[in-house]
């Protein structure tokens, strides 16, 4: 397994834990936040960049198959606002790689992993063509005016799915 930490910051030598701010998890608890390799594509966009992630699993239907892919081949699909395309044309990420061994899985739908400890990074990747790094990894791009239709219907289907960043999207 490989875990990575997605960044627009090119330097980073060291993560150290910090507090979360998510409701769900102790307050007084720091960590360091990693995604498997498998959900990296979730994160391939620029870092406030509103999206829309959904993919195939075992229990998805042909008919939501059909209904939200564009290509058979695609099994994995990134949403983006129009407003935010030029944004990914121009942004380029910095994958760092952590060593596995200091984390623990904190939500294995989402592909989270977490440590309480320091880490250094084993590796950094640099990104710098957003969607050629998506359809590198059969990753469906699609672009549109808002997202919120499309998210309320994700939510009803059969596919696993991702909301990031919505507090940023357009309202319809």
């Amino acid at each position: 397994m490989r875990l990575f930490h997605v960044s627009e910051e090119p330097d980073i030598a060291v993560f150290h834990p910090r507090l979360p701010a998510r409701a769900d998890l102790d307050p007084a608890v720091g960590l360091v936040w990693a995604i498997d390799e498998v959900h990296l594509p979730n994160f391939l966009t620029p870092r406030d960049c509103p999206r829309v992630t959904y993919h195939v699993t075992e229990n998805t239907t042909a008919e939501d198959r059909a209904r939200f892919f564009a290509m058979n081949s695609c099994t994995w699909a990134v949403a983006i606002e129009s407003g935010w395309f030029r944004r990914m044309l121009d942004t380029t990420l910095y994958l760092y790689e952590l060593d596995p061994a200091g984390f623990r899985l904190q939500d294995a739908a989402a592909g989270y992993y977490v440590s309480t400890g320091t880490q250094v990074p084993i590796a950094r990747h640099v990104c710098r063509d957003l969607p050629e790094a998506l359809f590198s990894r059969g990753v469906e791009l699609r672009i549109a005016a808002h997202l919120w239709d499309l998210a309320a219907a994700v939510q009803q289907s059969s596919l696993e799915w991702s909301l990031c960043r919505m507090k940023n999207a357009v309202k319809p």
